[in-house]
């Protein structure tokens, strides 16, 4: 298992004094695997991952959230066409869906240099680093 953290960077977890800072670990090999974080009272979002295909449609879904995170034209810059970026939604046992994009440095193996982002269903953006 690889350990990473979660950071709120817009939202109203981020404008929390001093704003929470989330556990998120992630386990697999080859092409997938599995990830989940505690949040706040104890809720437990877990998920699968895999990797985004290069062809994908909905490759650019989360463009805006990426550069408003790593600042503007990061996206084009570091993720889009990009091989190794990998994709998973969390989902909680108190309704939080967390949809992660991740780049995986190398693609299909999650590495302990990773960054990413990860938005909720609950208008936070996060900074997601292992």
């Amino acid at each position: 298992m690889v350990p990473g953290h979660l950071y709120p960077v817009q939202g109203s977890l981020a404008s929390q004094t001093p704003a929470p800072v989330y556990q998120v670990t992630i386990s697999g090999v080859g092409n997938s695997g599995t990830m989940s974080t505690t949040l706040p009272g104890g809720e437990v979002c877990r998920g699968n991952w895999a990797p985004v295909q290069q062809n994908d449609p909905s490759a650019s879904k989360f463009s805006a959230d990426w550069d408003r995170v790593y600042g503007e034209g990061f996206f084009v810059a570091n993720v889009l066409g990009n091989s190794a970026i990998v994709r998973a939604v969390l989902v909680g046992n108190n309704g939080t869906t967390l949809n992660v994009e991740f780049h995986a440095l190398t693609a299909g193996k999650p590495t302990n240099n990773a960054k990413g982002i990860a938005v909720d269903n609950k208008d936070n953006i996060f900074k997601l680093t292992f």
